[in-house]
């Protein structure tokens, strides 16, 4: 029946009537377009006839019709009426009559476009050398030549890496039409050549760069054939990326010398250069490096190359009233529509932006040498080319910010670190602060300017100024306010104008001291709260956000500044209140109200009295409202904690109620900051709730606080604290506490996830229980104990679960006063003289909490408890003698001179209870470290003395403990320790010289200590161990090396140099390492280097992220890193860590070898476990896979991965195999 239906509509195609003819083809087009639609052979003939004929008719209206019938036709028939198709519309294009080629040229694009992939080979063999024909046949016209070379360009795009046999031959054909005398037959082969050039191989691309650099060394050429050739360059370059980096010795000293020596007219192919210059820095950063102090110079000369403009056609003047009498005539005195001298500058405005962004390194330099250039150039009279200028300068500002990202302003001011070198982004902020001035001048003229496009850029630039150097404008305040003045108040000003200048006005409010503003607020707040009435929503809620930073300036504190903020307290009310009570309104604006609501009460709050029964009603209301309640909780937190203690009695109840309902609610942040608001309330109006809220409140808290969320069970326990300690704390209250929320906290303290804030917590509600809520010591105490006993259904108490209860344990006793701490101390002796002989979870506690009570109190007046606690380091379980060691240490804290010279005693006699008792004294170390409190001389000189002569030890884990206990003696005593462990760098003994670099290894932590002035001048003595002789110490300086990394990255940043090729050189894989052991029936291959080669690459690592301006990731990816990735599994994995960071922060280094990368990664994850593998190596090699398979993630989101081939044949491989490409697309989507 369809066939029938379509041979009717072949016939009427047919006719002579053209109206005819296009319904029969709309209808076609409609048949062709429906899935169910089918086709026989001779169809399939007709078909294709017929709509080849229609492309022929006279009525353009149906030959249109018919190219659309192209497009669903090739997809339903064969692949011979294909090729048929394609050989008549070749025909018609190259020999058909002229009127008929755009038809033809159309309906081949259809073809290529829409044809099935699988049957492109067989299109590509007829359409290729027929094309090449029409390009590069003599006697073809330049319309001919130029469909044949989109239509190339589009065949390149789509199937360029399935025509590699005939790239060479069109290549060549390509290359001859550069030299053509139509442009627009050079623009298309231009187009055309970097289509092909990302599927060329890499001989093919040196042969058409070859040739482009001979065609622009040819001097008689015309010119625009050399403007075509180096458009070619840099249309090259954006199109194979980092391949191009190999030709840049060729390219780029022409480029340069034709730039600078074109005629004075010639300023398309300055631009041209220019621009493949910009191209080459942005994608072959590592090969243009020689190039980059050549290309600022001559970036910094064109950036104000003005031929037909002198300086004086345009005097800078800071007179504002000038300004206000020119006419819109003189604005611009001088225009001349031929003038094309602004492209050179844009094009090297953007060059340089290509410069700063991609060149770090180079950052001083071009704050010396470019910065004060670009802000003359702000002066820029093309409105266009100034914004790029603009911009320029943010890349810049941007850049700077980058390089100071992590870098505190305690790093800056302690440069006694490294006082010879100061590092780059410390120079780039003083060399940003010295032009700060030269910058407000210069803005400050272009804020005077009528354009508002400029003004917007200009406080696009003051706005990147103040968040990379927070306080700079404060000696400048006054000369700014005029130009917000006038972008707010202005009728002419735009939404986005406003807002830029709003955002600026809050950043600088936000970042400098308030003081800086008093004589300004006046001016400031008039065209601020006139902003908050304005109809356009993002222009209010920026209004708003400004008006709460103005509320913070005008009145810094309730001391008052001898400022007088009376005056703008009612305005600023006023406004906000208006938008408050505004219904109708976006919801960004009401959030913003709100907040700013809160804001102002509570700063102002004791001089609106006669306001705040209205208003405060009002913020109650907002928190009924699902879409507001969130910010309303939260205003209500600042106005609680305000100094002025706000009268809230005329919604206090309703709040409390409101908020009690919320604790119920399913969203987590709601009830957190329910919490938060709830604890400041309690806090400030305790003694004014109702003791019924509290009870209720008591009751909804306890189903807050569970293990699986610590976070909301931290602030629900220091809520229910805050309960019992306020005034109004009742018997009731009391009650309620320990019969619903006790037992939740007995149940978490037995918890092995408690930790942080909630352990925190749990400790102040059992001390706020027994000091504040009458309840029984004894019965906590016992409630406490019995949570270690096992339980028939669970089993055993986690060993974290019995250190969080002795702490619970031990701050109770201190809570409960001396005469019950005695007691409960002599209970736990009890306990331990009963149970020695076992392995109880009761005897373990009894431990633990007697070290607890001892590192908080003195326990010397129960004589010989040291000599009890010792007799449990007889037990056969570990775990006992671990606890017994942690008491005797903990207990040693609260007395030490005491205990501490009976711990040392026991060292030197006891030698079967060495390695305990020093756990002992490193406990007594690292708490006397942490406390910062000091030891006695004399103690000093025998722990020193004790651990020196334990650093030889046999056993590995004496050795690590003496580390750790050198190491936090360090903090204490850098002085003496510092100069005793560099002596001992140079021991014999490698076991003490791997000893001593652990103990520095441990003396390196987050916060700033004393030590760290001291050990700076000695850490080369240190690091340099990692090209020791012994492997063991080798992998000490390495780990030593990645803790410094982590936490203090300046104290190493200047040996780098010479520690990173040491570094690199225990990545490989040493074969005298390598040992073969015989087991007898089978030989084993034992690899010491292993653990080694783990520690290089995770230092590494840790350098990568602490350390990148320092490091030159080229020189470590190959060789090192690649083999790494075919190394032994643990290596892998980390390597592809590496890879994946470097994807993301090195990108350009990454991609000029990506090419070798890509084997290694296809291995890992092809890679087939053998058939008799356990499940263990089954589940190891499925973590490895999916381990490469991230780091191919990663490297797949860099731009410009296109242009590799082996990583897009990668991919295609993975899409292949469905299991792959399934575990593929889960990685994506984490």
């Amino acid at each position: 029946m369809a066939n029938l239906q379509v041979s009717g509509i072949i016939e009427k195609m047919t006719g002579k009537d053209k109206d005819f003819r296009y319904m029969a083809t709309s209808d076609l087009l409609n048949e062709l377009n429906k899935e169910s639609f089918k086709l026989d052979t001779d169809l399939e003939m007709r078909l294709s006839s017929i709509i080849l004929k229609q492309l022929d008719d006279v009525a353009g209206d149906v030959s249109g019709l018919a190219v659309k019938c192209l497009a669903p036709l090739v997809k339903k028939v064969g692949e011979e009426r294909i090729v048929e198709m394609t050989n008549k519309l070749c025909e018609k294009l190259l020999h058909g009559k002229d009127q008929h080629r755009d038809t033809a040229s159309i309906a081949l694009r259809t073809v290529v476009a829409q044809v099935a992939p699988s049957l492109a080979p067989s299109i590509l063999v007829t359409l290729t050398p027929q094309m090449i024909g029409g390009i590069s046949g003599e006697g073809m016209s330049s319309g001919i030549k130029c469909e044949c070379l989109e239509i190339m360009c589009d065949v390149v795009q789509k199937y360029g890496s399935l025509m590699a046999d005939d790239h060479d031959k069109l290549l060549n054909a390509l290359l001859l039409q550069l030299g053509c005398n139509q442009a627009t037959v050079r623009k298309k082969t231009v187009t055309c050549i970097a289509s092909l050039a990302s599927s060329l191989s890499d001989d093919l691309l040196a042969k058409a760069t070859v040739q482009v650099v001979k065609n622009l060394s040819n001097k008689n050429a015309k010119s625009e054939i050399t403007r075509t050739n180096i458009q070619m360059i840099g249309a090259l370059s954006r199109s194979v990326g980092y391949r191009f980096g190999t030709h840049l010795g060729n390219t780029v000293p022409v480029l340069i010398k034709y730039c600078t020596s074109a005629s004075e007219n010639d300023e398309e192919l300055r631009e041209y250069s220019l621009q493949a210059l910009e191209s080459f820095l942005l994608r072959c950063p590592r090969d243009i490096s020689p190039y980059c102090d050549e290309i600022l110079n001559l970036t910094l000369e064109y950036i104000s190359y003005d031929p037909n403009f002198t300086d004086n056609m345009e005097e800078d003047t800071d007179d504002e009233t000038l300004e206000d009498e020119e006419d819109d005539e003189s604005a611009n005195e001088y225009t001349d529509d031929e003038d094309a001298s602004w492209k050179v500058r844009r094009a090297a405005a953007k060059c340089l932006a290509g410069l700063i962004v991609s060149r770090s390194e180079m950052i001083s330099k071009v704050y010396q040498e470019a910065c004060p250039k670009l802000i003359d150039r702000f002066k820029e009279r093309e409105e266009n080319v100034k914004m790029d200028v603009f911009n320029t300068f943010i890349d810049l500002l941007r850049q700077t910010g980058n390089v100071t990202k992590g870098q505190t302003d305690t790093d800056e001011s302690r440069q006694i670190l490294h006082p010879f070198t100061p590092s780059v982004c410390m120079v780039a902020k003083w060399l940003l602060k010295q032009e700060v001035s030269k910058i407000v001048k210069s803005i400050n003229r272009q804020l005077r300017e009528k354009s508002v496009k400029t003004k917007v850029g200009a406080f696009s630039v003051l706005r990147e100024l103040v968040v990379v150097l927070p306080d700079c404008l404060a000696d400048h305040i006054g000369s700014l306010v005029p130009g917000i003045e006038r972008a707010l108040n202005d009728k002419s000003s735009t939404s986005n104008l406003k807002i830029e200048a709003l955002v600026f006005t809050k950043l600088v409010l936000a970042s400098h001291a308030p003081p800086v503003f008093h004589p300004y607020i006046k001016a400031l707040s008039s065209p601020v709260l006139a902003a908050v009435g304005e109809r356009y929503y993002k222009v209010t809620a920026e209004a708003l956000r400004v008006c709460g930073e103005l509320v913070r300036v005008v009145r810094p504190s309730t001391q008052g500044m001898g400022f007088d903020f009376k005056p703008f307290v009612h305005p600023i009310y006023n406004a906000i209140m208006s938008r408050l009570t505004n219904q109708d309104q976006d919801q960004e604006v009401k959030e913003c109200a709100i907040t700013c609501m809160g804001l102002v009460i509570s700063t102002f709050g004791d001089q609106l009295g006669a306001e705040l029964p209205s208003c405060l009603p009002v913020l109650v209301d907002r928190m009924g409202n699902e879409i507001t309640r969130l910010t309303a909780v939260k205003a209500f937190a600042v106005i609680a904690t305000s100094p002025l203690h706000i009268d809230l009695s005329c919604v206090l109840d309703h709040l409390i109620a409101e908020l009690t309902g919320f604790l119920r609610k399913a969203n987590r942040v709601l009830r957190q900051a329910t919490l938060i608001t709830m604890n400041t309330l309690v806090t400030a109006y305790g003694d004014k709730i109702d003791s019924d809220a509290y009870e209720v409140i008591v009751v909804e808290l306890s189903s807050l606080i569970c293990v699986s969320d610590l976070h909301m069970t931290a602030l629900a326990l220091e809520l229910c604290c805050t309960l019992m300690t306020g005034k109004s704390c009742s018997e009731n209250i009391s009650l309620a506490v320990r019969n619903k929320v006790l037992p939740q906290a007995l149940t978490l303290v037995k918890s092995p996830l408690l930790q942080g804030q909630a352990l925190l917590a749990l400790q102040g509600f059992f001390e706020a229980l027994v000091y504040h809520a009458n309840t029984s010591f004894y019965t906590l105490l016992d409630s406490l104990l019995s949570c270690a006993k096992p339980s028939p259904q669970s089993g055993g108490v986690p060993k974290q679960a019995l250190y969080s209860i002795a702490q619970c344990v031990a701050v109770l006793c201190l809570a409960a006063g001396d005469k019950n701490c005695s007691s409960t101390v002599k209970m736990l002796i009890e306990i331990l003289k009963d149970d020695s002989g076992t392995n109880s979870a009761k005897q373990h506690l009894a431990l633990l909490s007697l070290g607890e009570i001892g590192r908080r109190k003195d326990l010397s007046a129960h004589a010989g408890i040291e000599t009890i606690v010792i007799e449990s380091f007889q037990s056969p379980f570990e775990e006992i003698k671990s606890a017994a060691s942690y008491a005797l240490g903990n207990i040693a804290v609260g007395n030490l001179s005491n205990y501490l010279p009976f711990i040392l005693n026991q060292i030197d006699n006891q030698q079967k209870k060495q390695y305990i008792l020093l756990h002992s004294l490193k406990e007594v170390i690292v708490r006397q470290s942490v406390d910062k409190a000091d030891f006695q001389n004399s103690s000093v000189e025998k722990i020193l003395a004790l651990l020196f002569n334990h650093c030889e030890s046999e056993e590995e884990g004496v050795r690590n403990v003496v580390a750790e206990c050198l190491g936090k003696m360090a903090l204490i005593e850098p002085e003496k320790l510092v100069p005793a462990l560099k002596v001992r760098t140079t021991s014999p003994a490698a076991f003490t010289r791997a000893t001593v670099v652990t103990a520095v290894k441990y003396s390196v932590v987050e916060r700033p200590e004393k030590l760290d002035e001291i050990i700076f001048p000695e850490t080369s003595s240190f690091l340099m161990l990692i090209k020791d002789g012994d492997r063991h110490v080798r992998r000490a300086a390495v780990s030593a090396l990645s803790t410094f990394a982590h936490y203090k990255p300046n104290l190493i940043k200047g040996l780098l140099s010479e520690l990173l090729p040491l570094l690199y050189d225990q990545t490989v894989i040493k074969k005298e390492l390598i040992r073969t052991v015989d087991l007898g029936p089978f030989k084993h291959v034992v690899d010491d280097g292993l653990e080694l080669r783990k520690a290089a690459f995770e230092c590494v690592f840790t350098l990568l992220d602490s350390c990148l301006d320092q490091l030159n990731p080229s020189s470590f990816i190959i060789p090192f890193l690649k083999s790494g990735l075919e190394d032994h599994y643990d290596l892998k994995m980390i390597c592809h860590l590496i890879l994946s960071l470097l994807a993301d922060k090195c990108p350009s280094a990454v991609l000029a070898v990506l090419d070798s990368l890509v084997e290694p990664l296809q291995k890992t994850i092809n890679f087939k476990p053998k058939q008799d593998a356990v499940k263990q190596e089954h589940d190891r090699n499925e973590d490895m896979i999916r381990s490469a398979l991230r780091a191919i993630s990663s490297l797949d989101r860099i731009s410009g991965v296109d242009y590799s081939h082996k990583f897009k044949s990668l991919m295609a491989e993975m899409k292949r195999s469905e299991s792959l490409w399934g575990k593929y697309q889960t990685i994506r989507n984490e």
